[in-house]
């Protein structure tokens, strides 16, 4: 176990999907590189290998005793800001960082309770109240210097937008996602500047003996939380419920609902251009979350 591990094929496949060549050979310089960190930072394994679908999760002991997990991706602009963002919020609402490897984005994390998740509390609505609270905390800190900025991704978003409302057929669907881009350009030029997570759903939240819940797994930018709620909406999916989980992440995270609808907005927005560059239709729960955002109510 100490010089070979067996990759798991899903995360094989998800890599050469996602990442092509680059994913082949993070795959084939993986076992060698576990087996770099292990000796490196003198640990011990201590448990069966998990995955995502971009990283290698490992359990082992430190050299203390202490109980953490190793942690092996593919660098690339989402992960290269996780460590970065770990530092600021320094175990504050989201896992701590103890080491990391900068050329490889290796990071030696504090252990979680992967058996204690989010997205095992029955009650939705308490999942949603309890993402807001970590939202509203984590994006109290301002963005370090360096980080993706929400601006420029909005503005190349926007750039594409005539593209893709070309390629979709159905004329609802792309007014649709047409009035997504028009809510995007009445916000585009007052991005915001506070540390954001990006993908808070309910698998990216665990327990742990110091804290009720914390964040992992951030894909930082620096931008409005009003771009967080999205994974909020679209866990669980309910489109009865849509509004409800809006108006009450909105309360706890203090914003205002029309800047954060233009927000939320624009990942429809986003999610549409990934689907139609990779050849996908496009999704029609979200699609349902966007239509039932769009039509702002009247108090």
């Amino acid at each position: 176990m100490r010089n070979v591990i067996e990759i798991p094929r899903e995360l094989a496949a998800s890599q050469e999907k996602f990442n092509g060549e680059a994913g082949r050979a993070f795959i084939t310089e993986l076992p060698a590189r576990t087996a770099h960190f292990l000796d490196h930072w003198k640990l011990k394994p201590d448990g069966p290998l998990m995955h995502g679908v971009c990283a290698l999760v490992l359990p082992v002991l430190c050299p203390d005793g202490a109980p953490a997990v190793l942690k092996l991706q593919i660098l690339d602009e989402e992960s290269e800001g996780e460590p970065v963002a770990l530092r600021v919020w320094n175990g504050d609402g989201a896992v701590r960082l103890i080491d990391h490897d900068e050329p490889t984005c290796t990071m030696l994390l504090e252990r979680l309770d992967e058996t204690r998740m989010l997205s095992h509390v029955p009650d939705t609505h308490q999942a949603v109240v309890t993402i807001a609270e970590l939202l509203a905390h984590l994006t109290s800190f301002p963005a370090p210097p360096g980080l993706r900025r929400l601006g420029d991704i909005a503005r190349a978003m926007l750039d594409r937008t005539p593209w893709a409302l070309g390629r979709i057929p159905d004329p609802e669907a792309r007014r649709l996602v047409a009035d997504c881009a028009a809510a995007v350009r009445e916000v585009v030029d007052e991005p915001g500047d506070r540390l954001l997570h990006w993908d808070l759903h309910d698998e990216n939240v665990l327990a742990s003996d110091r804290a009720h819940w914390l964040a992992i797994d951030p894909k930082p930018l620096s931008g409005d939380p009003g771009f967080e709620l999205w994974p909020a909406l679209d866990n669980r999916y309910d489109p009865d419920d849509i509004l409800w989980r809006f108006d009450a992440m909105t309360d706890v995270l203090a914003l205002d609902r029309p800047r954060a609808r233009a927000w939320t907005l624009a990942r429809l927005l986003q999610n549409t251009l990934w689907d139609i560059e990779d050849g996908r239709p496009l999704d029609n729960d979200q699609l349902e979350i966007a239509r039932r955002l769009r039509t702002p109510r009247t108090p």
